[in-house]
């Protein structure tokens, strides 16, 4: 690829380069996929934790690879989500006044564990227009330095100044300083990470936050579900990944449902399988291979791990309510052949995305068509649940006159 003229960052980069920047960052993906790998096994070699979550979300392997390729490739192929006109008023003076999408400016992205974010939440944010600034966590730090180099090949190759992807290698007292009085613009951050992390850039920042939140999601098993439904997709939210924040953790069975009590067995069957550890409540413990919970502050938990909570629940009011007292606000999801009963739960639990006889892990920006997230937020401003380009974007106010005073 051949060096061009290296552009300063004093104006938005056309689409057309931003767009030729991912597509050099696919093609560099492709070409160092065994040095990521290789390189990534030297971050995975060193973590001494003992969080299974935390680590599966460090690996990286030839699907990871495959999964930040697409998520560039994809960006690159999608509209330019700035300068979209929102809005347009022609005044009675004469003044013809618009409203469009804007970049942010400068984003900062500050995450724990997870590469691919350096590729597919900066990949967002820059498509968007935003100067990125990425923090990740020591863990970490070798991979997530070569994704950076190889940003900064892709933004060199195309004429683009590499201050448009910067990478942050400060301790926490550092970070803590940098959010408090950053030494440079800063209009956005978004931690992806733990509790901990979010508390963490929530209580020193000083500018915007969008809140990736936990998870914590729950499962309602009505009394007219399909129980082969039921089983099926509880199995794949516990179990298929994780470390996802879409994972499931709660599931409450109403006490009404025909074959309770062979359901349940069958149920704590399969979870064991895979080694799930279950908790239930005084009904739910009764059986083998289930813990008694101990307190009703396991229902706040997010588990990331195998592991999960089961109750009896009275009904579909009761469980709203419990959703709305516990979760998250990210996921949750009914199983019930009764669509009037599964519209009451969709429009009156307060989570970011409800499901009707499905599972709670499509809670992802690929997989609800917007190619990729830079994160799900649990908050109600300015965007909810998957954050994807084209909510990576705030506003302007264009008013073009000849003179008017007031």
């Amino acid at each position: 690829m051949q060096l061009k003229k290296n552009k300063k960052m004093n104006t938005l980069l056309s689409i057309e380069t931003r767009n030729a920047v991912l597509l050099t960052m696919a093609e560099l993906l492709e070409q160092e996929r065994a040095a990521i790998i290789k390189i990534n096994k030297t971050d995975l070699d060193a973590y001494n934790g003992d969080d299974i979550s935390m680590y599966d979300r460090l690996k990286v392997d030839d699907s990871k690879v495959d999964e930040m390729i697409a998520s560039v490739t994809h960006l690159a192929s999608q509209a330019d989500p700035v300068g979209i006109e929102r809005f347009s008023f022609k005044h009675d003076n004469g003044m013809q006044v618009y409203n469009k999408t804007a970049s942010f400016g400068s984003v900062l992205i500050i995450y724990e564990s997870r590469p691919d974010v350096t590729v597919e939440a900066a990949g967002i944010a820059f498509k968007s227009g935003n100067k990125i600034l990425l923090k990740g966590g020591k863990e970490s730090l070798k991979s997530n330095l070569k994704i950076v180099e190889l940003w900064h090949q892709a933004l060199k190759s195309n004429g683009a100044s590499t201050e448009w992807v910067e990478y942050l290698q400060f301790n926490r007292t550092e970070t803590q300083a940098f959010l408090e009085k950053p030494t440079q613009k800063l209009d956005l951050i978004v931690p992806r990470g733990g509790e901990r992390l979010i508390a963490f850039v929530k209580e020193h920042a000083n500018c915007p936050v969008i809140i990736s939140g936990r998870g914590n999601n729950f499962l309602y098993v009505h009394n007219e579900a399909d129980l082969d439904i039921a089983l099926k997709v509880i199995i794949n939210a516990k179990t298929a990944k994780i470390s996802g924040c879409n994972a499931l953790d709660k599931v409450l069975i109403d006490k009404n449902l025909p074959n309770k009590e062979a359901f349940i067995k069958t149920l704590i069957s399969k979870l064991k399988e895979f080694n799930v550890q279950i908790l239930g409540d005084s009904y739910i413990s009764k059986f083998d291979n289930v813990e008694a919970i101990q307190s009703d502050d396991i229902w706040y938990k997010e588990f990331l791990d195998y592991k999960i909570a089961i109750a009896e629940i009275e009904s579909n009011e009761a469980t709203i309510a419990m959703i709305n007292k516990y979760s998250g606000g990210h996921s949750s999801s009914i199983i019930t052949t009764n669509n009037a009963v599964a519209e009451t739960f969709m429009e009156n639990v307060d989570t970011a995305a409800v499901y009707h006889n499905a599972s709670t892990r499509f809670t992802d920006g690929s997989q609800l068509g917007l190619g990729g997230e830079l994160a799900i937020s649990t908050d109600k401003l300015h965007q909810r649940g998957p954050i994807g380009l084209q909510h990576l974007v705030t506003n302007k106010w264009f008013i073009h006159g000849n003179g008017q005073i007031r």
